[in-house]
């Protein structure tokens, strides 16, 4: 597998189960160099945030990716390989109600597709919201309207679901129309979660993942007791310690709450903590009613069928597909393996699998010197990987569990590591 260059183009060439193939280079999520990535059989995995991609036909096989990869064909010269621009780049939408609807069309369902936010906004990159510091919302739109009307799917801004009737097959929205539906996707996700103290509502107090370009002193194993302000605006925290420290502005990241308000008077089943219990076909209880995303509570194959509630958009992606195969009556299980990524102080750690119930860590390299692999183990197996610039061992532990195969402690403790396909120390 290596990258070479035709015209002005980067174009993957690999090798696969005795045949040439030739893709796009760039992963179509964030650009990332496919040719750094892990090969395994005939997929192409992106060594940054996990997508896959088949090498034969370019075809997205597991997200982050936001759209198919451009095909060529490969013919033969005098001892090369020659590779010559033909083939298309077949268009994937993003996220939840994005990509199923997306699903359905390229399935070939040919009935009405309405999807309904109650942002203002077209479907967004939310996770560069934290990351980016002067995003504007026009930079961070995964799709133009443009894109949705060539695929007729209605999309209606700024409206919220109030209700919804599971008999009559209607859903109520804030400016009192009632929709009809045969088929619904549930996909409200969550909201953060805010203080519940004195202090609470003074301005400068906001709703905002932590930024990584600042510095941060933690304070463990305490809360905060009260927000106190001079005019209005927050002025000092108080812990519930007894420290307190000033502040010009309190940025709140303690958790989120399921937008599931409009289904309390439904009959569709919800765990203790209002998520959405569905199957491995994203189905809730009531026929019809599908749910995914943040809101869906779902049994995860590599944690043996443990419900989990994963609040990821790699995840999310993946249900929207699974909902749309399933309401065509393609069924089809979700068997993603959750693939997570941040970025902290400059630095990008990766993560993948389900490390809940860990008994024990192995290392690979030094965390001192920022540059590791830490395998997670559970019952002599690895469970979860998470890496620090050692790019792209999480990528293959994630191929790895895709395709059942069992990572024993063995394994992960030995200095032989060639499965990896790079060397550690």
């Amino acid at each position: 597998m290596m990258e070479v260059e035709v015209g002005r183009h980067n174009v993957l060439l690999a090798r696969s189960e005795g045949m040439y193939s030739a893709t796009g280079n760039q992963c179509t999520h964030y650009g990332a160099p496919l040719s750094r990535g892990v090969l395994s059989g005939h997929n192409v995995r992106c060594p940054w945030h996990g997508a896959c991609f088949n090498i034969h036909t370019g075809d997205l096989e597991e997200y982050p990716g936001m759209d198919c990869l451009p095909c060529h064909k490969v013919g033969k010269g005098r001892g090369d390989k020659i590779v010559r621009q033909t083939k298309r780049i077949k268009k994937m939408v993003a996220l939840r109600l994005k990509l199923c609807a997306e699903t359905l069309r390229q399935q070939n369902f040919g009935g009405r597709i309405i999807m309904v936010t109650r942002d203002d906004l077209l479907p967004y990159d939310k996770t560069r919201l934290s990351k980016v510091m002067n995003v504007e919302s026009d930079t961070i739109l995964l799709r133009r309207m443009e894109f949705f009307q060539e695929y007729d799917i209605e999309v209606w801004l700024s409206k919220e679901a109030l209700s919804m009737d599971t008999e009559k097959k209607t859903v109520t929205f804030d400016d009192g129309l009632v929709q009809s539906y045969d088929q619904l996707l549930i996909s409200t996700g969550c909201r953060a979660k805010g203080l519940e103290c004195p202090g609470k509502d003074l301005q400068n107090v906001m709703m905002l993942e932590t930024p990584e370009d600042k510095d941060i002193k933690f304070y463990m194993n305490d809360n905060v007791k009260e927000v106190r302000g001079n005019n209005g605006k927050v002025k000092e925290v108080v812990l519930k310690s007894g420290t307190v420290f000033p502040a010009d502005v309190l940025i709140v990241g303690i958790g989120v709450i399921p937008n599931a308000e409009f289904l309390q008077s439904t009959p569709i089943v919800m765990d203790s903590r209002n998520f959405v219990i569905v199957d491995k076909y994203m189905r809730t209880n009531v026929p019809d009613v599908f749910c995914g995303g943040d809101l869906a509570t779902f049994p995860l194959t590599m944690a043996k069928n443990q419900m989990v509630n994963i609040g990821h958009w790699q995840m999310a992606q993946a249900h929207g597909r699974i909902a749309a195969l399933n309401m065509l009556e393609k069924n089809t299980e979700l068997n993603s393996i959750p693939y997570y990524w941040t970025v902290l102080l400059g630095k990008n750690i990766r993560y993948a699998g389900y490390g809940e119930g860990y008994t024990d860590i192995v290392i690979k390299g030094r965390v001192e010197e920022q540059k590791f692999l830490a395998f997670y183990i559970k019952n002599g197996e690895v469970i979860a990987a998470a890496s620090l610039n050692y790019d792209p061992a999480v990528s293959a532990v994630a191929e790895r569990l895709a395709t059942g195969n069992v990572i024993t402690k063995e394994e992960a403790e030995s200095n032989d590591l060639s499965w990896l396909k790079m060397k550690l120390s």
